[in-house]
């Protein structure tokens, strides 16, 4: 079976390994020319790093990111709202990762020109046209600055992982328009700094309207003392003023929102100083997408933000992409008939992201701190007053089981793979 994707990022490589692990040899097609290790910090979540480890990344994750210990919710004051334990250390079968992209996507990299062969990555390659007859879908791709056509290609299937301005969506949902931008802005760096907290820790400070998110991403500083500090400062502005298209090497200037920021120096961390000793910040608005009916159109679906672009709330956007990519390989393995796995895998997809979506529009776990933040805008005495640890947990709780990554389901999962590798 001919399988093309369409993007090599996380979601287009890990659906790349994944196939090969499930007897597939697909070729990735990417737009650019040098693929570079581009963006800042990410999260994956255990029931992502359990996929990862299937596919032998375990030891690259652990020897390259940070096994994340806890998280943290405060106030705008620096007050503590809700502290949990995070991956192995909350007893789940599998780490909690943060780690740079770019070394994430690195790591994908490097894992499928090894396993695949290097031809198997077709870089400089942007579609350009895409037609299913029914028997086959035909891609015609263009590459330079001056959009030659460069090669014409025949696949029985065509995954779509080319992000959120997916060309194949758009192939699909012509009238759909640009991204739906929430009024937030995102200014994102990364520091060398102090270890702070536990040297493992991850935090948010704030509410709705302004937040900061911070967590380290580097084992090699932390195994020498120190942290690579990968840090979002986000505010919201007049969302009549438009947005520009998002882009993960737009360099912004910190006149924009460090003044905002100035008084948020707290026991454990100083955020003015963390913010400035950044070489480099970058400006990203916060959109999204409406979830849509459909990924799948005969022999093509959609995968990763081409399928279900979010905001960028509770570590969702890389972890449920490569929760795709498994999906998928598995339904083209066990099924008969790509159009029939193609469908099994929107089925056990579409809704369960579509939901996430939803929840990240409604601050998803986050909602913690703009509770608080209406409750007490002038900080409190005693958290027990605004608002109960029952309701904190419970909302901790219900986010965990809508993304699919609470503990219970998990553990019961491993147990179960172990039995099934005994037997």
């Amino acid at each position: 079976m001919k399988i093309a994707i369409i993007g090599g990022g996380i979601g287009g490589l890990t659906v790349a390994l994944a196939l090969h692990k499930a007897g597939f040899r697909p070729t990735v097609y990417e737009s650019v020319g040098d693929i570079r290790a581009l963006g800042v910090g990410i999260n994956l979540l255990p029931h992502a790093v359990r996929v990862l480890s299937e596919l032998g990344l375990q030891r690259d994750l652990a020897e390259t990111g940070i096994a994340t210990r806890e998280l943290l919710y405060f106030n705008k004051f620096g007050q503590r709202i809700w502290q949990e334990d995070r991956g192995l250390d909350a007893g789940y079968p599998w780490p909690q990762y943060s780690i740079l992209r770019g070394a994430a996507h690195y790591l994908l990299l490097e894992a499928t020109t090894i396993r695949l062969g290097a031809d198997c990555l077709k870089t400089a390659h942007h579609l350009a046209r895409l037609e299913d007859t029914g028997d086959q879908v035909h891609l015609t791709f263009t590459g330079g600055r001056e959009g030659k056509p460069v090669a014409d290609v025949s696949a029985d299937i065509v995954i779509g992982a080319d992000g959120i301005h997916s060309e194949v969506r758009r192939h699909f949902y012509p009238d759909e328009g640009p991204p739906i931008w929430n009024g937030a802005i995102l200014w994102r760096g990364v520091t060398e700094s102090a270890p702070f907290m536990t040297g493992r820790s991850m935090f948010m400070a704030g509410h709705e309207n302004q937040k900061f998110v911070c967590y380290p991403v580097s084992r090699a500083h932390l195994d020498s003392g120190r942290s690579l500090t990968n840090w979002v400062a986000e505010r919201r502005v007049d969302p009549d003023a438009g947005f520009r298209r998002e882009d993960w090497n737009r360099k912004a200037n910190l006149d924009d929102f460090l003044p905002a920021f100035e008084d948020w120096r707290f026991d454990w961390l100083d955020i003015p100083q963390l913010i400035s000793g950044a070489e480099t910040v970058y400006e990203y608005p916060m959109v999204d997408r409406d979830p849509v009916a459909r990924w799948t159109h005969g022999r093509v679906t959609l995968l990763g933000d081409a399928a279900h672009p979010m905001y960028p709330i509770g570590s969702n956007g890389a972890s449920q992409a490569i929760l795709d990519a498994e999906s998928l390989a598995h339904a083209l393995r066990d099924t008969q008939g790509p159009i029939e796995a193609l469908s099994r895998y929107e089925s056990a997809r579409l809704e369960p992201t579509s939901e996430i979506v939803r929840s990240n529009r409604r601050n998803g776990p986050e909602q913690v701190m703009q509770i608080v933040e209406e409750r007490a805008p002038d900080g409190f005495d005693d958290l027990s007053d605004v608002i109960s640890q029952d309701e904190l947990q419970a909302i901790a709780d219900r986010y965990k089981r809508i993304a699919g990554f609470d503990k219970a389901r998990l553990t019961a999962a491993a147990s179960a793979a172990d039995k099934q590798a005994e037997a």
